[in-house]
């Protein structure tokens, strides 16, 4: 067992995990975090995506062990959860429906968030670039872009 301590979605916590432990599968099976998905356990499809020390990263791909002492958001992190308020990105996959199913919403909104923050105002062909490591069965990601161009203050009204 290895003692590891970080901060997750504002909380510190400190445990004995298995070295071999996934942060992915620390976060949901030791701290309850399941809004954060496994998706492929290859790192293939994003659904795992969190931040970590502000950078996104696919959590089947990271130890817990090597996220000691790091500052990790999820999905339940990002809102406001004093005013009870979504985030901009979220609000923004809401309002232009840039989910069906739902699995990879999650790390496609991890995804964008730190996109945004790199890139405040990305074009259409920044954002399919910024994606691009996130996959989505349903929906062809025009709603994702739109959803994320809408979130940047940069969506164009289509006819």
């Amino acid at each position: 067992m290895a003692r590891i301590s970080m901060r997750v979605d504002g909380m510190k916590v400190t445990d004995d995990v298995e070295p071999r432990t996934l942060l992915v599968q620390y976060l949901r099976e030791g701290l309850g975090k399941t809004g954060t998905v496994i998706g492929c356990d290859t790192s293939n499809c994003g659904a795992c995506t969190v931040h970590l020390d502000g950078d996104s990263v696919k959590s089947c791909n990271v130890l817990a062990v090597q996220a000691d002492g790091c500052e990790v958001t999820t999905i339940e992190g990002l809102a406001d959860t004093v005013e009870s308020d979504l985030h901009p990105v979220q609000e923004a996959f809401r309002e232009c429906h840039g989910l069906q199913c739902g699995f990879c919403t999650p790390g496609m909104i991890m995804q964008s968030v730190d996109l945004l923050k790199r890139n405040p105002q990305p074009s259409e062909d920044e954002i399919r670039e910024g994606i691009e490591g996130n996959l989505c069965r349903c929906t062809g990601y025009h709603n994702i872009v739109r959803a994320v161009q809408h979130a940047a203050g940069t969506e164009v009204n289509a006819l």
